[in-house]
């Protein structure tokens, strides 16, 4: 039996909102229609995805199953039917992803192994990394912790010591080195898990202004601040912080010669 794509979208709408009423709306279709496309489904599948009582809509055991495997069976679909746009429309084309700090001589070396590919690079951020590879929108990409790995093949190319961020005034500014213990106390900036009235931090650009401002501090890999030079900012070496990670990746169930071609080179230039 192969799954209907058009049903699960229906499905993944509903388990979304957990509103058979809100779901066809989104859909811009009737919800009787959508009542019969889910209940179509579960025939497909012959098992039950949602439980509807006079309290509302909830997930099974089998439909928590499928929502979680929904989102990447759809993003792998619309991936491939953006490479396929693509490639319609003009040479071949080949995009890598990279994260701030990243620069890497492997793009010049895979161009010129392959002239005629057009190899593009485009800058990720952490919390769109994995959706870019997953959706189609770049090939492969370098990307560092926090991953979400599921649905990606990572391979660990190298790793980086980390340096504390500082404003320029800061107390421990004009120290050699530093260890983790010499910043207890200090207010931490985060990418990730904003209070709920803060603006998440997305960007290092925006890490500088946080930092410059006073508002906080943070460890950024030694290849940030070898490339990134500001007044209000001083960098100190932390001896004892935890090495940041450089993986590259790509979707797990893609077969392609330019990405294993890609990796090899990545592997070798370390």
């Amino acid at each position: 039996m192969d799954l209907d794509l058009r049903k699960v979208r229906y499905f993944v709408a509903v388990a979304e909102l957990l509103h058979f009423g809100r779901a066809a709306e989104r859909l811009h279709i009737t919800q009787p229609v959508l009542s019969r496309q889910i209940r179509a489904l579960e025939k497909d599948l012959d098992t039950t995805l949602f439980e509807r009582d006079s309290h509302g809509v909830t997930l099974t055991s089998a439909g928590r199953q499928l929502f979680d495997d929904a989102r990447q069976l759809l993003a792998s679909a619309d991936a491939t039917r953006r490479r396929v746009h693509r490639a319609a429309r003009g040479p071949r084309r080949f995009v890598v992803g990279f994260r701030a700090g990243v620069v890497t001589h492997t793009l010049r070396a895979f161009k010129a192994a392959h002239p005629g590919v057009d190899v593009q690079a485009r800058r990720v951020e952490w919390d769109d990394q994995e959706r870019l590879i997953l959706d189609g929108t770049v090939d492969l990409a370098y990307l560092r912790r926090p991953i979400d790995e599921r649905g990606l093949r990572l391979l660990p190319l190298f790793s980086e010591a980390r340096v504390a961020m500082l404003p320029a005034d800061h107390r421990l500014a004009g120290k050699q080195e530093l260890a983790v213990s010499d910043l207890d106390g200090e207010a931490w900036l985060r990418y990730s898990d904003p209070g709920p009235d803060d603006v998440p931090i997305r960007t290092i650009e925006e890490k500088f202004e946080h930092v410059a401002a006073g508002t906080g501090i943070t460890l950024v890999p030694t290849s940030i601040a070898e490339q990134y030079s500001r007044p209000d900012i001083a960098y100190v070496p932390v001896s004892d912080a935890e090495p940041d990670q450089v993986f590259l990746a790509w979707e797990e169930g893609r077969r392609s010669p330019l990405i294993t071609a890609f990796a090899k080179i990545a592997q070798d230039q370390g």
